[in-house]
C-alpha cells in the first residue's frame, strides 16, 4: 500500500512504521473508499466542515481521479447549466427522484459556486456543458488535490478493500495487502462495476444491488460502407429505436465503427437496459433533416424539378454535409451528373426514404471513449437521500456511481458525484462533530 504525503499526518513510502504497519485501528474517523470526484468530494468537504475528524481516502488504483482526467476530451465537462433542480433531475434515466431531492441540498450552481471560491472558474458552452475556463482538467484536479492537503486528507493508493464489517461501533476495512483501518463512518465512493460480482463485498451488508449494465456507448455498424464517412458530422438528425419508444433528436457523428454523438449518447443511456436485453442487436431509424417529413421533401423535390429541371441533383444539397449527401445520392444510383429533368420516380422516392427515414441494423457497441458508465448499483431505496446514509447500516454512506443513478452525457454524472459527496460529507461532519462534543 502506498500513502502519498497529501495529509498532515500522512507518511512517506519506505517509511519503518509502513513498511511493519499491519493494523490501523483509528476510531472517530472516515474512511472514503474511492479516489473519484464523489470520493474527494466527500473526503474534502468532510474534512474542511470538521477538522477534528480524521479522513483517509483509499484508492486500489495507483491514479487518482482517472474519469476527472479524461473527461470532455482532458477538458473535464464539470457540470451542466440546468441550474433548475426539476429539470435537472429529468436528464437522469436511472435514480430521477432520488436526485431530485439530493439537489435541493447541492445542485449545479453550488457546484460553480464552490469551484469559484477555490479559484476554479467555469463556463458555459452553448449546448450548456460546463468546463473550467482553462479548458483543462488538470485545473479541477489541482483544485481537489489542494483541497486535501490544505485540510488534512491522507491519501492512501494501491489500497484495495476486500472486505468492509463492523463487528463493533466501528466499521473494520481489510485492504488487499493485509492491512486493516478502522473507522467510525465509511463513505463508499468506488464507482461502477461492470459485473454484478463487484458488488458482493456491498452485498455482504445486506444491500441489494440493481444488476449492472452499460451506459454511454457507441452504436457498431459492421461492415455498413456508411463507416467510410468517419468524421461526418450532422448537427442535427432524429434518431429513433425500431419497436420501442426510444427517440432522441441532437449531434450524430459518424465515426469508422459506426454511430456516435450526443444524440447516440443520449439514446445508449435512456436504453441502456432495453438494448442490453436485446444484446446489443437492434434497427436504428434516422431522419437526416428532422424539418422534414416523407411529404414536405417529396414537395421540395418536386418544385426543384419544376423549376430548376436542368440543375444536377448533386448540386441541390438540402442542408446535409456534402460527403453525406453524395453518399446519400450514390446509395440510390443518382450519379453526380444526373439532371432533376431525368430523375425517375422510383428513384426521387428511394432519396426521399434515404433522407427522413435511413435504417441501419446495429450489432454490438463500444465504449464512448474511456468515458465508462454503468447503469446499476446499489438499490436507493436502502440509501436515505438527504443524508446519504445506507438505511441497512448505521454510519456507512454512499456516494456516485455505486448508486443505481446515472445521467445521460453533459456532465450530469459529475454533478451526481459532487452532489452526492457533499451531502455525505455533511451529514459525516454533523455526526462526528456531535460525537466529539458529547
Amino acid at each position: 500500500m502506498r500513502l502519498m504525503t497529501v495529509g498532515k499526518e500522512a507518511l512517506s513510502v519506505g517509511h519503518p512504521e509502513v513498511a511493519s504497519q499491519k493494523k490501523d485501528f483509528l476510531t472517530n474517523h472516515l474512511v472514503v473508499v474511492g479516489g473519484g470526484a464523489a470520493g474527494f468530494f466527500c473526503a474534502v468537504n468532510a474534512a474542511r466542515q470538521n477538522p477534528a475528524l480524521k479522513v483517509t481516502l483509499l484508492e486500489k488504483s495507483g491514479k487518482l481521479l482517472a474519469k476527472v482526467r479524461i473527461s470532455g476530451g482532458g477538458r473535464c465537462n464539470t457540470t451542466h447549466s440546468l441550474f433548475d433542480t426539476n429539470e435537472l433531475s429529468r436528464r437522469y434515466p436511472r435514480g430521477q427522484n432520488f436526485v431530485k431531492k439530493t439537489f435541493h441540498q447541492f445542485a449545479a450552481a453550488d457546484t460553480v459556486r464552490w469551484f469559484e471560491e477555490r479559484g476554479v472558474r467555469l463556463k458555459a458552452e452553448a449546448d450548456g456543458r460546463m468546463f473550467p475556463v482553462t479548458d483543462s482538467s488538470e485545473t479541477i484536479i489541482a483544485c481537489l488535490l489542494d483541497e486535501a492537503k490544505r485540510h488534512g486528507v491522507d491519501i492512501r493508493l494501491h489500497a484495495d478493500v476486500r472486505t468492509l464489517q463492523k463487528p463493533g461501533e466501528d466499521w473494520q476495512l481489510t485492504l488487499a495487502d493485509g492491512n486493516v483501518l478502522s473507522a467510525r463512518y465509511v463513505c463508499v465512493a468506488s464507482g461502477g462495476a461492470p459485473k454484478a460480482s463487484g458488488f458482493d463485498w456491498l452485498r455482504a451488508l445486506g444491500h441489494t444491488v440493481a444488476e449492472p449494465v452499460p451506459s454511454l456507448f457507441t452504436f457498431n455498424l459492421p461492415r455498413h460502407p456508411i463507416t467510410a464517412l468517419m468524421g461526418v458530422s450532422v448537427e442535427k438528425a432524429r434518431v429513433k429505436i425500431e419497436g420501442t419508444k426510444l427517440s432522441e433528436e441532437g449531434p450524430v457523428l459518424v465515426t469508422h465503427w459506426g454511430l456516435s454523438g450526443p444524440a447516440i449518447l443520449r439514446l445508449s443511456a435512456w436504453g441502456a437496459r432495453e438494448l442490453a436485453a436485446k444484446e446489443y442487436s437492434f434497427r436504428v431509424h434516422i431522419n437526416w433533416l428532422p424539418g422534414h417529413t416523407g411529404e414536405t421533401m417529396k414537395e421540395l423535390l418536386h418544385e426543384a424539378r419544376m423549376s430548376h429541371a436542368s440543375r444536377k441533383v448533386a448540386n441541390q444539397n438540402p442542408g446535409l454535409p456534402n460527403r453525406l449527401w453524395l453518399f446519400l445520392l450514390e446509395s440510390v444510383g443518382i450519379s453526380n451528373d444526373q439532371r432533376f429533368a431525368d430523375l425517375p420516380a422510383k428513384t426521387e422516392n428511394a432519396l426521399i426514404r434515404q433522407l427522413v427515414d435511413f435504417v441501419v441494423d446495429v450489432a454490438g457497441k463500444t465504449t464512448f471513449k474511456e468515458e465508462f458508465v454503468t447503469a446499476g448499483g446499489i438499490t436507493l431505496g436502502e440509501v436515505d437521500p438527504n443524508t446519504l446514509m445506507s438505511r441497512k447500516a448505521p454510519n456507512l454512506f454512499f456516494a456516485g456511481e455505486v448508486l443505481d443513478v446515472d445521467g445521460i452525457t453533459g456532465g450530469f454524472n459529475f454533478q451526481h458525484a459532487w452532489t452526492s459527496g457533499w451531502i455525505a460529507a455533511k451529514t459525516i461532519a454533523s455526526l462526528s462533530a456531535a460525537g466529539f462534543n458529547k
